[in-house]
């Protein structure tokens, strides 16, 4: 059996590096993100146009996509729309995001409840006429939508105008991936279909994909940094104490890259496998992230600490996607559950 990417796919995946190099160049991040709005609007179109919101992408494509996107810390409702409210979306709703006419974000989260998908307790309401009222905190990107898929009590989803709801920005670490507490006040709705747990699985795919390209990033940087920065007469990789945490750092993200893979075929495929590899795949390319991240700080020294360098960004991210819905303990206790009962 053949498990490597297709010729289209490693097509795609070059395709995609360059855009993100020519239109968000890793240095030119900062000045979009901690500007207004926080993401460039026009690339949405872009996007549309390139394919990147085509409903005939499979999750192996958008994993491809993500991988890329991750690395470059793009800015913007695309994960929002692609990787959180995708499943609920009928074939309406993705005509217009294909077109590049419609951004859209998963409001789901509240204060003093799981911030997980599994559960359907929550405080958030539908009367009979359809109207939603309730608070979603941590809205990814919710300011740059056009609309919100919202979770309410029982676990059914609603589509909600984001016109229609009260939007405020959350104080976050990590600009170029902005939160919102959203409130709905009687907001006229409508039905969608989808379920959570669908939902969660392809946001967990996703969101392993994007921490992958955040590790490799900051690999490189680390890489590149070892190989030129001399000390005592010799450039600072020979010396294990440098080398070591690179190769540690490299090893987790193959492993995560490997867990994420199948993840995303097993979702694609419908393999009864798919929840417990979405678990490992989202806990171990977070957490590798998160490590690379930490090594490539230690080996860059004095300049891994600057506010100037983009590592201290590819860290944010990294740190908010493991933080992301369920947490790492959490989803290696599912493993454990699944393994051994």
């Amino acid at each position: 059996m053949d498990f490597a990417f297709s010729a289209e796919q490693d097509m795609l995946r070059v395709a995609a590096k360059e855009f993100l190099a020519e239109q968000f160049p890793l240095d030119g991040v900062p000045a979009i993100v901690d500007g207004e709005p926080g993401w460039q609007p026009d690339s949405w179109k872009q996007l549309a146009e390139l394919g990147w919101t085509d409903p005939d992408l499979t999750l192996l494509d958008h994993t491809v996509l993500f991988e890329e996107t991750g690395a470059a810390l793009l800015p913007g409702p695309f994960f929002a729309t692609v990787a959180l409210a995708w499943p609920a979306f009928d074939d309406e709703l993705k005509t217009q995001v294909s077109n590049g006419d419609l951004r859209v974000s998963l409001a789901w989260a509240e204060n003093g409840r799981p911030q997980d998908l599994r559960h359907a307790d929550y405080t958030t309401t539908v009367a009979a006429d359809g109207r939603v009222t309730g608070t979603k905190v941590l809205v990814p990107d919710a300011a740059a939508t056009d609309a919100l898929v919202v979770v309410v009590d029982g676990g059914a989803l609603r589509l909600v105008r984001t016109a229609d709801a009260d939007v405020r920005a959350l104080s976050t670490s990590d600009r170029s991936r902005r939160l919102y507490e959203v409130s709905f006040d009687n907001a006229p709705s409508r039905a969608l279909n989808g379920s959570l747990a669908d939902i969660e699985n392809r946001a967990m795919v996703l969101a392993a994909a994007e921490a992958l390209g955040v590790g490799r990033r900051a690999l490189e940087d680390g890489i590149a940094h070892a190989s030129t920065r001399a000390q005592f007469g010799k450039v600072i990789g020979t010396y294990q104490a440098v080398s070591n945490q690179l190769v540690d750092a490299y090893a987790a993200v193959e492993l995560a890259r490997s867990l994420t893979y199948w993840a995303a075929w097993s979702v694609q495929e419908g393999d009864g496998d798919a929840e417990v590899a979405c678990a490992a795949a989202k806990s171990a390319a977070t957490e590798a992230a998160v490590t690379a991240c930490e090594h490539v700080i230690q080996v860059l020294g004095g300049v891994g600490m600057t506010w100037e360098h983009i590592l201290h960004r590819l860290y944010k991210r990294a740190q908010w996607l493991e933080s992301f819905g369920s947490g790492t303990r959490a989803l290696r206790a599912r493993i454990a559950d699944a393994v051994i009962g």
